[in-house]
């Protein structure tokens, strides 16, 4: 009964949450916002038990005015949400955001809503949204959020046909997010594929495909298999491998549909269709074609390669001289043609007009400041030389002195690795201890046969788990802990892991290749965004500029 009231609760009534409605459960009171989204995003998870950490993020957020968390806790909701309530929170979330008064959060914020927008395939709507997201952004030194948001303007391009310019912007996105963001890396390079397909290159299309799919199982990230196998059904439907082109959509189509990506499942449909229409399996291939026609009247869903449907349908039942049935596809294709005719108006005006319009007349503006600049005199200009040159020496300066620093820091790292490694060798793998009479030296033991097993790297670990493992209380666990190791329990276990990591990617080339996400998955960490912190704070020195240094290392000694 509490779980169905805690379901309704949060996904159908959240503005009439308060404080009197719902209290956050003792267990999660002092748990902090990272703890609760790794929760809700935990897919094991039953509906119920998400809706609390949802709730329990929710209240948390309201009831510390903190702004951003609670723009992520709608956020949260855009994303669980049934889609009859995604907007909604979406506006919610925009307005918690603009209360931080942060471009970078009110710019994510607006382009979260397009992207709600543009999940339901409204795409009118989406470009409108992601161009005021675009104004928010682009005040910001935030890449991730300014090559998303070229992603998704990328996206209405290649929906509109300009697919040219479509290309240029993903291989943009690309090269950005190849070492950044595994998802964001495929997600363009699968637009791309789509891209070579639609300009007649199907040689590269299928190359895309394959890379793509070679470096999801390479990173473990196979969440986008089945949409570059989708790709590759189309591509192969495309080049008249009809029966090729059928097996490859028709696997990929039900992780699609788990997906609930409708607006795939129809091209897909539309495929295989004209897959069988090229088979000469006419009948079969009407099947698939009322499939495209009823996602139209189910959801409003159309995009011009889809038109042609209508346009089998219509001359085969032209041919059987069934006047019935091709009047009433021949009235639809009107509203088709209608519909898209309203989309293509508005969108490629949001494009032309506000947006890459937008991007000329910033390029004129600085033109004309850099001519403007030349009416300076001779004593300004010299001055701003002048004063240009101090501040490139003092950036040269500050720069090798950071530098300076992080090298300093890098070699404390390997000099740490190496005593560690030392240690372990004088000691050997034998990790057999005797049994101490004294409790605490017993715990000790206990520990340091942890550590040498790296059983620190078990996920869900934490202090009670681990206390009961040494058969100890964690009360005096934590105090053995803070006594000979010098850290609190969270604090130890990430350093292990950071030690663990460092030592692995010194010693394995194969890791210094990774994505962070694949390091962080290496390293067990729930999440990239703590990986990548806990090296900083343990090392002071970010995972990037420590593989760096080694490969210009091992550069040099070839």
């Amino acid at each position: 009964m509490i779980s169905k009231y805690l379901l309704i609760l949060s996904l159908c009534s959240i503005q009439l949450i308060n404080a009197q409605q719902f209290h956050i459960p003792d267990s999660l009171k002092n748990k902090d916002f990272d703890y609760l989204f790794d929760r809700i995003e935990d897919g094991n998870n039953t509906t119920e038990r998400r809706s609390l950490y949802l709730l329990s993020f929710l209240i948390k957020a309201k009831a510390e005015e903190n702004w951003e968390e609670l723009s992520n806790a709608y956020k949260n909701y855009v994303h669980y949400a049934p889609e009859m309530l995604k907007l909604k929170y979406a506006d919610s979330m925009v307005i918690a955001a603009k209360r931080s008064k942060s471009n970078e959060i009110i710019g994510s914020a607006y382009l979260s809503k397009g992207i709600a927008y543009y999940g339901q395939k409204r795409l009118s709507e989406a470009m409108d949204i992601y161009l005021v997201a675009d104004d928010y952004i682009k005040k910001t030194n935030d890449k991730y959020l300014i090559y998303k948001t070229k992603y998704y303007i990328g996206q209405i391009k290649l929906y509109l046909g300009y697919y040219e310019e479509a290309i240029a912007i993903f291989q943009e996105c690309i090269s950005h997010f190849k070492n950044t963001n595994v998802r964001a890396y495929l997600n363009s390079l699968h637009s791309l594929g789509v891209c070579y397909n639609k300009v007649g290159n199907y040689g590269l299309c299928t190359s895309v495909n394959e890379m793509g799919i070679a470096y999801g199982i390479k990173t473990g990230n196979l969440d986008m298999k089945p949409y570059f196998i989708h790709s590759e059904g189309v591509n192969q439907s495309m080049l008249h491998n009809y029966a090729v082109g059928i097996e490859k959509i028709q696997s990929s189509l039900p992780d699609i549909r788990e997906n609930k990506d409708f607006s795939n499942e129809t091209v897909g449909y539309f495929y295989i269709g004209k897959s069988y229409w090229g088979l000469n399996d006419k009948e079969k291939a009407l099947v698939y074609f009322e499939k495209v026609d009823k996602s139209f009247i189910d959801r409003g869903y159309i995009r011009p390669d889809l038109r042609e449907a209508y346009e089998l349908m219509i001359s085969y039942y032209k041919d059987k001289n069934m006047l019935p049935e091709q009047l009433r596809y021949v009235e639809k294709l009107l509203e088709v043609d209608k519909k898209l005719h309203v989309t293509y108006a508005h969108l490629q005006g949001k494009i032309r007009k506000e947006y890459d319009t937008k991007e000329l007349v910033q390029e004129q503006q600085k033109l004309k400041d850099s001519l403007n600049n030349r009416k300076y005199n001779d004593e300004i200009f010299i001055s701003i030389i002048g004063v240009m040159i101090l501040i490139i020496v003092y950036g040269i300066i500050r720069h090798f002195k950071n530098k300076k620093e992080a090298r300093k820091k890098y070699e404390k790292l390997l000099q740490k690795i190496e005593d560690v490694e030392k240690a372990r060798a004088s000691k050997g793998d034998d990790t057999d201890f005797s049994i101490s009479k004294n409790a605490e030296e017993a715990v000790l033991q206990r520990l340091q046969k942890f550590e040498n097993s790296k059983k620190f790297l078990e996920k869900d670990l934490n202090l009670t788990k681990l206390a009961s493992y040494f058969n100890t209380n964690t009360k005096y666990l934590s105090l053995i802990i803070a006594r000979h190791r010098n850290k609190k329990f969270n604090e130890y276990i990430n350093s292990l892991k950071v030690d663990n990591i460092a030592q692995r990617i010194r010693n394995d080339k194969v890791l210094q290749n990774y994505t962070h996400d694949a390091l962080a998955e290496e390293a067990g960490f729930s999440t990239t965004r703590r990986f990548a912190k806990s090296f900083l704070l343990y090392t002071g020195i970010t995972p990037k500029y420590f593989i760096e240094e080694l490969k210009m290392e091992d550069m040099q000694s070839q």
